[in-house]
C-alpha cells in the first residue's frame, strides 16, 4: 500500500524527465555538432594553401572514387592539374593531403612521424599495437628490438626455404601448363608468400598450399582488407560504436578470430619448443634462428622483454605484412613480364646462366641477376603493393614551395601517384627496367621510387621482401614461360595492399629443357 502511494507520487515527475533528458541529449548533439564545425573550420583553414579537385558539400570526394578499377586514374588525372599535392576530402570533416612529388615526399617520409589515427586505427582490431601502426618510444623500442631479426645472417637460409615453398606452387602449375588456358593466379600467390613466412620467419610447416579447400587464414585476411577499406570510405563508420553494431563489424570481428587463432597457435607451439632454450646462441648451435625465436627472446638495455600481447601484434603485423605485400608485388610481376616477352627472354637467359643447371637458389645466386632485379623494380613502380601511406603530422611543416601544414593534419603520400609523376618518369606508363640501370637511377631524387617507404620508417622486411621476389621470380622463369591473357586485363584497386578487381590472369608453357 505505501510503495503504491509512493509511486503514485512520482508519477508526475516522469515528463519533466523526460524533458529533462531530452534536453541532455540535444545539448550533446549540439555540442558534438559545435566541434565538428569548429573543426572542419580549422581544416578548411590549415589547407587553404593547397587548392583541391572539386567536391561535394557533404560527401567530399568520396562519390568520385566508383570501386571499379578507374580509381587510382582518377588520381592521376587530378595530379596532372595539382602538381605537388591536392586535398582529398572523405566526409565534411576529414581531409588528406594527398601528396605525389619526391620533394614533399621526402617532407614527410625523412620524419619518424606517426602513421596516421585514423585509417591505420582501423586496423588495430586486428593487428594490434605492432611496428606498422605504433608511435613514440614504444615504436621506437620494438624497432630496436625487432631489427636483428632482419639481419642478412637470419635472412640467409631462408632462400632454401623459400626456393621449397615457390617449387610447391610450381608443382601444381603442372594442370596449367601447355592448355592455352588462363588462370587467376593471385590466390596461388597468396599461398605460396603464406607458406613460405610461416616457415622463414616462425619454423611452421602448414601445408597451406597442398591441404584441400580454401585456406581459412588467407580468406579472413580477404575480408578484414576489404571491410577495412569499406569503413575509411563510410563516414558513419567511423564511429566504433555504430560500426560495433553493424553487419560488417561482426564479419570483422569473425575473421580477426580466424587470424588470431592462427597467430596464437604458432606462438603457442614455439613457446612450447622453447621451454628448455633461454639463450640465442644455444638454440643457433642446434638449428637457424628465425624471427619468432628473436621475438620471444629480444631484451633491451633493463633486460625487459615484449609482453605477450606486444609479441601477438608484431606476429600478426610481420604474418600480414611479409606475404600479403609480397603476394601482391610478385603477382604483377608475373603480369608485366607475360606482359613483356622480350624482357622475360632476357630475364629467362640471366636467370639460366646464374643458375647454371641448378633447380634451386642460394643466398649468392641472388647477386647474379640483375636485369631480372631491374624488371622487379620496374614492376614494383608500375604497380606497388601499398599503393599509399599516411602519415599525422605532430608539428608545422612546410614543403620544398614554401606552402605550409598545421600540426595535426593528415598527409597521405600517394605512391602510385609518386611512381608515375610525369614530372619525375619520362614515358611513366611504360615498362621499362632500364629506368634503373645505376647511372639512371643516380640522376633521379631516392624518394621517386618507394615502393618500401623510406626513412626511419621504411618497411623494415624489405630485404626479406626483395629476396623472395628473387627466389620466385628466377625459379618460375626457368620452368614457365608466362603468356598474357589479353581478354582479361586486370583492373586495379588500391586495398590496404593493390589489388584487381577481375584477378590477375596469366597462361603459361613449359619451358625447353635446354634452353
Amino acid at each position: 500500500m505505501e510503495f503504491t502511494e509512493a509511486l503514485a507520487k512520482l508519477q508526475p515527475c516522469w515528463p519533466r524527465m523526460h524533458h529533462l533528458f531530452a534536453l541532455l541529449c540535444l545539448v550533446a548533439v549540439v555540442y558534438k555538432l559545435t566541434t565538428l564545425l569548429v573543426k572542419q573550420r580549422d581544416t578548411i583553414r590549415g589547407f587553404a594553401a593547397f587548392p583541391s579537385p572539386p567536391s561535394h558539400w557533404l560527401f567530399g570526394h568520396v562519390f568520385e572514387f566508383k570501386q571499379d578499377g578507374t580509381d587510382l586514374d582518377t588520381l592521376l588525372k587530378w595530379a596532372e592539374h595539382y602538381p605537388y599535392a591536392f586535398p582529398l576530402w572523405f566526409g565534411p570533416f576529414v581531409c588528406i593531403l594527398n601528396i605525389h612529388h619526391p620533394d614533399y615526399v621526402k617532407a614527410i617520409l625523412a620524419t619518424a612521424e606517426p602513421k596516421d589515427d585514423l585509417a591505420y586505427r582501423f586496423l588495430e582490431s586486428w593487428i594490434g599495437d605492432g611496428l606498422l601502426v605504433s608511435k613514440g618510444q614504444k615504436w621506437f623500442r620494438h624497432r630496436r628490438l625487432l631489427t636483428p631479426g632482419f639481419h642478412y645472417d637470419v635472412l640467409k637460409p631462408y632462400i632454401k626455404l623459400m626456393s621449397d615453398s615457390a617449387k610447391t606452387m610450381l608443382d601444381k602449375w603442372e594442370r596449367y601448363a601447355n592448355t592455352d588456358k588462363s588462370f587467376e593466379l593471385f590466390e596461388h600467390v597468396s599461398l605460396m608468400t603464406l607458406d613460405s613466412i610461416l616457415k622463414c620467419a616462425f619454423s611452421y610447416d602448414s601445408n597451406c598450399q597442398t591441404e584441400g579447400g580454401t585456406n581459412a587464414y588467407i580468406k579472413a585476411v580477404y575480408e578484414l582488407s576489404n571491410l577495412i577499406n569499406l569503413r575509411f570510405r563510410t563516414f558513419p563508420y567511423h564511429s566504433d560504436l555504430i560500426f560495433y553494431l553493424s553487419p560488417h563489424g561482426y564479419r570483422l570481428r569473425k575473421a580477426c578470430s580466424v587470424t588470431h587463432n592462427h597467430t596464437r597457435e604458432v606462438i603457442r607451439k614455439r613457446k612450447e619448443a622453447l621451454k628448455e632454450e633461454k639463450e640465442l646462441d644455444r638454440i643457433q648451435a642446434k638449428r637457424n634462428l628465425d624471427f619468432l625465436d628473436i621475438l620471444l627472446l629480444a631484451r633491451d638495455e633493463n633486460e625487459q622483454g615484449l609482453s605477450d600481447e606486444d609479441i601477438r601484434a608484431e606476429v600478426d603485423t610481420f604474418m600480414f605484412e611479409g606475404h600479403d605485400t609480397t603476394a601482391s608485388g610478385l603477382s604483377f610481376i608475373f603480369y608485366n613480364l607475360a606482359s613483356h616477352p622480350e624482357h622475360q627472354k632476357m630475364c629467362r637467359e640471366e636467370i639460366m646462366q646464374a643458375l647454371d643447371g641448378k633447380d634451386t637458389m642460394a643466398w649468392e645466386d641472388l647477386s647474379k641477376i640483375p636485369y631480372t632485379t631491374m624488371c622487379i623494380k620496374e614492376s614494383l613502380r608500375l604497380y606497388p603493393p601499398v599503393p599509399g601511406m599516411n602519415r599525422k603530422i605532430t608539428k608545422p611543416i612546410t614543403f620544398c614551395d614554401g606552402r605550409t601544414l598545421p600540426a595535426g593534419s593528415f598527409v597521405g603520400t600517394s605512391v602510385y601517384g609518386v611512381h608515375r609523376n610525369a614530372a619525375v618518369w619520362e614515358n611513366p606508363n611504360v615498362f621499362d627496367p632500364l629506368r634503373f640501370l645505376p647511372e639512371n637511377a643516380s640522376r633521379r631524387s631516392p624518394h621517386a621510387f618507394v615502393p618500401f617507404s623510406a626513412g626511419p620508417r621504411n618497411c623494415i622486411g624489405q630485404n626479406f621482401a626483395m629476396n623472395e621476389l628473387k627466389v620466385a621470380t628466377a625459379l618460375t622463369l626457368k620452368r614457365y614461360e608466362l603468356i598474357e591473357d589479353p581478354t582479361c586485363k586486370p583492373k586495379i584497386i588500391p586495398r590496404l595492399v593493390l589489388r584487381s578487381l577481375n584477378g590477375i590472369h596469366i597462361k603459361i608453357r613449359s619451358v625447353e629443357p635446354n634452353m
